[in-house]
């Protein structure tokens, strides 16, 4: 593996249903080891429920975040954090006025092919919406249905 550098406004950037989010170190930066991204999320916007295998943690940096944890509301705002152990049931939403900006830590890096396919496919909103349940269960995501908090 070699030395990554990323100056402020370079990086793999991908428009995730309508969110930019920057890979600063990317899964094939470190041999699939981990990620680190960094998206801005509007007032509203964010992803449903949902669980995976493999940990992530948030800082924000701007704004805040009103996460859904474990069926449990938590607002993260500037220069808080949170961590989420692999299989937690988590979503969030852009609670600020101004775009959250957040860094998104994944440990192993397996979110990265799940968000190149999301840029792919789902380009025309909201016609492409029902392309991200599928393109999840490829990548090992398991979206909650609405309200429901699995055991």
């Amino acid at each position: 593996m070699a030395a990554v550098t990323v100056k402020a406004g370079e990086g793999n950037i991908l428009n995730v249903l309508g969110m930019p989010l920057r890979f600063l170190c990317d899964a094939k930066d470190t041999a699939g080891a981990w990620s680190l991204m960094e998206e801005e999320i509007p007032l509203g916007h964010g992803p449903p429920a949902h669980r995976h295998d493999w940990d992530e943690a948030y800082y924000v940096i701007e704004g805040a975040l009103d996460f859904e944890i474990d069926g449990k509301p938590v607002r993260v705002g500037v220069g808080e954090f949170a961590y989420l152990p692999r299989n937690t049931v988590h979503g969030f939403k852009g609670a600020s006025a101004s775009c959250a900006r957040v860094l998104i830590f994944a440990v192993p890096a397996h979110s990265s092919a799940f968000f190149d396919d999301v840029n792919r496919e789902v380009r025309m909103l909201p016609d492409d919406l029902a392309k991200v349940p599928a393109i999840g269960r490829r990548h090992g995501i398991e979206f909650m249905p609405a309200g429901k908090v699995p055991d």
